[in-house]
């Protein structure tokens, strides 16, 4: 079969039980309908699974799959898919990472990685461009993920291997423990606890082949104009000068909408009390930045470094970013920095999702502060918003499910408050149990009916929807209210569409200010020579979510599935710039009808 222009053009089957593999050769059909990165995890996911299994079965597949573009040196394209049936939610799980093990496996010659089975005792695999390794791991086992990282790479012997590994908490099976790739994170729908459960420590990848375009004349001509428009823009700067998180102070005082202990509130009220005339909110990079940042790191291919590494007395790490100086932070009423920074690096080396962690911990604090769990239940912690050694400590019970506390929260907020009671649910803050991200959708109600309706549960990503909403505009979209439930079926369900389209690719959502959907067939084309528009792009990213949404069909879910927290309905942010605002049972149906009338579903 002659190899498509464009694609490394071969799926590695890799069954574990059997220490066997094979290669099958990708489609022009298949290819055309899915492109790749998580069009093609969607479609294998979905035929494998013929039927509702369990998570933790063994014909549950972990597949890697990087997008379209990724390994072809396009700025911002370096995105790589992992997918599975997910432990902590029961459905669809797709978790995007931008670490160097995406372009590695293009360069091993394959375009999607299929993992199934269960091992009896630790393994990591090696591939090898075409040889497949299955090594002991017992020494592996127990290790966090950069010793574990570090460990491989001595053991191969080559520094630039690439490497996606688990912590402790994914040994634990942790239902909101992640994949880290080389301090890039898998980070959401506890995918770590799958390789867990197959006992797969990690996976190394090198690579030498070349990835060949169709038309390599014309990708070359248009790489120096991407570059330029991508260093011109005016998020250039705020990415690059702050990072992720350059607007949490708009967020807070502008919008109202930054979530505060347990979103009891719309913005950090206690840490903007301690502050004098002209200073900075500790969790502003305005403040932390200049004071404990050496360097910006990027992931493959990317000119807009917006990886922040934090060093101070005793830590170095990549991080903390918007979303875990949210959950660490804000979630957990914490405002000090260096704790922030030192709980972002606990759950990095012990491989947990810091999203999942910090809003189940900020659960528990609320429980703690309400009198529904006592100082015996966690193990003498004094688990109070605000106490950030109390935090930290609650982290690592987590990881390993240590004591009392660690074995309530290991599993996430859902899992917590079913095991508590006590009414405990009415503020465990998830959607089809994956909690929710750093923007308060009280008052944000276009992303209120993302979350509702995202395939894999609470997620800022699947539609990416937050910045037009906040803004008003975006794209194709102007006078947008974020505070009014009318007119949002089309805005979600086309966002959506957009960013399946985006996975698909390997292309980052922090450049969605430059790669509008225009913009896309003629790289798309450059590297294919499919001769594809703009409609056919957009049709693509529609398939992709509809079968994904078939699969949690199959799974067993229904539109009840498509909700929000009871406190999201029920509770009105009660100061700041959103005050009042919450989303209302009849909301929700109405823009959930829209939604549905949008998409075609019944």
């Amino acid at each position: 079969m002659v190899k498509l222009p464009g694609y490394a053009g071969k799926i590695l089957y890799i069954d574990i039980s059997k220490k066997k593999h094979k290669v099958v050769d990708v489609k022009e059909s298949f290819a055309r309908k899915y492109l790749g990165g998580i069009g093609f995890a969607t479609r294998i996911l979905y035929d494998l699974l013929k039927e509702k299994v369990d998570a933790f079965d063994a014909r549950n597949p972990i597949i890697i799959s990087p997008g379209l573009l990724t390994g072809f040196g396009v700025p911002t394209f370096s995105k790589v898919v992992f997918a599975s049936k997910s432990p902590l939610t029961g459905g669809f799980s797709r978790s995007v990472a931008g670490g160097r093990i995406g372009p590695a496996l293009k360069y091993a010659g394959y375009d999607t990685v299929v993992i199934q089975g269960r091992c009896r005792k630790p393994i990591y695999i090696f591939i090898d461009d075409d040889r497949v390794e299955f090594r002991k791991a017992e020494d592996l086992w127990g290790l966090s993920t950069r010793e574990t990282e570090e460990r491989l790479k001595e053991e191969i012997g080559d520094k630039t291997v690439a490497t996606a590994v688990i912590g402790p908490a994914g040994e634990n099976l942790s239902l909101i423990s992640c994949i880290d790739c080389e301090e890039r994170q898998a980070g959401r729908t506890g995918l770590g606890a799958i390789m867990g459960a197959k006992k797969i420590k990690a996976i190394a990848v090198r690579g030498s082949k070349d990835l060949i375009p169709y038309d390599p004349d014309k990708l070359l001509e248009m790489l120096p104009k991407i570059y330029k428009e991508c260093v011109t823009h005016p998020a250039y700067e705020w990415d690059v000068n702050w990072g992720t998180a350059e607007f949490i102070d708009w967020m807070n005082r502008e919008r109202g909408t930054f979530p505060v202990k347990n979103f009891q509130e719309g913005f950090f009220k206690d840490a903007y009390a301690k502050l004098k005339e002209g200073e900075k909110m500790p969790l502003d990079p305005y403040y932390w930045v200049p004071k404990y940042s050496v360097r910006n790191r990027a992931c493959p291919s990317c000119v807009k470094p917006c990886g922040k590494v934090f060093k101070s007395r005793d830590l170095i790490v990549e991080g903390p970013e918007y979303e875990t100086l949210y959950s660490l932070g804000g979630a957990c009423g914490v405002d000090d920095i260096e704790t922030v920074a030192k709980a972002h690096l606990l759950c990095d080396l012990y491989g947990l999702d810091g999203i999942s962690a910090g809003v189940t911990i900020g659960w528990a604090m609320e429980c703690y502060e309400k009198g529904l769990l006592t100082k015996e239940d966690t193990d003498g912690i004094e688990l109070k918003f605000g106490n950030g050694e109390a935090m930290l400590k609650a982290i690592e019970a987590i990881a390993y499910r240590k004591g009392k506390l660690g074995k309530l929260l290991a599993d996430g907020v859902r899992k917590a408050a079913r095991k508590l009671g006590k009414g405990s649910s009415r503020f465990a803050i998830h959607v089809k149990g994956l909690e929710l991200p750093a923007y308060d959708v009280r008052g944000i109600k276009g992303m209120a009916l993302a979350v509702a309706v995202s395939t894999r549960g609470a997620c800022h990503l699947t539609a990416c929807i937050y910045g037009t909403e906040l803004v008003g505009k975006w794209w194709k979209f102007e006078n947008i209210d974020r505070l009014s439930a009318e007119n949002k079926g089309y805005e979600v369900k086309v966002h959506e569409d957009l960013m399946a389209l985006y996975d698909a690719l390997g292309l980052c959502k922090f450049s969605r200010h430059i790669f509008f959907a225009e913009k896309l067939p003629e790289i798309v084309n450059a590297i294919t020579g499919f001769n594809v528009d703009t409609a056919y792009l957009m049709t693509v990213g529609e398939r992709i979510y509809n079968i994904q949404r078939a699969f949690n069909i199959k799974q067993g879910f229904t539109r009840k599935d498509d909700t929000l927290p009871y406190r999201i309905m029920h509770d009105p942010i009660p100061e700041g710039p959103s005050k009042g605002s919450y989303v209302k049972p009849s909301e929700l149906r109405k823009m959930l009808d829209e939604y549905y009338m949008a998409r075609g579903w019944s």
